[in-house]
């Protein structure tokens, strides 16, 4: 089960996942996303610090963004992530494509090096 809020904050919109992205509950994680970029968010924050657990059709998810995100121009950073997600991540080469800091000020200071 996952549960996805989303709350604004200076000019930044951060999506806060919670629960486990699989592949029954990652169409909301897709959802999310999508109404993100489709309002025109361009700075974007994913935080992960109370996702437990993400399968490859959640890692589907981010996959099937980073081509957008950057043809559009959007600063999209992960945050939060347990080590366990975190070598998920690594071990497709995730780690590599999308930008995913420790927390989140780390994830703010690459908004603010813009």
């Amino acid at each position: 089960m996952i549960d996805i809020k989303t709350e604004t904050e200076n000019n930044y919109l951060i999506i806060c996942v919670e629960g486990e992205a699989d592949a029954s509950s990652s169409i909301h994680l897709d959802k999310a996303i999508r109404d993100a970029i489709d309002q025109e968010n361009k700075h974007l924050l994913v935080d992960c610090t109370k996702l437990n657990y993400i399968s490859s059709a959640g890692l589907g998810v981010f996959m099937s963004y980073i081509e957008e995100i950057s043809e559009k121009s959007i600063h999209f950073v992960l945050f939060g992530l347990s080590e366990k997600v975190f070598k998920v991540f690594g071990i497709l080469g995730l780690d590599q494509l999308l930008t995913i800091k420790e927390n989140k000020e780390e994830a703010v200071s690459v908004f603010n090096g813009i």
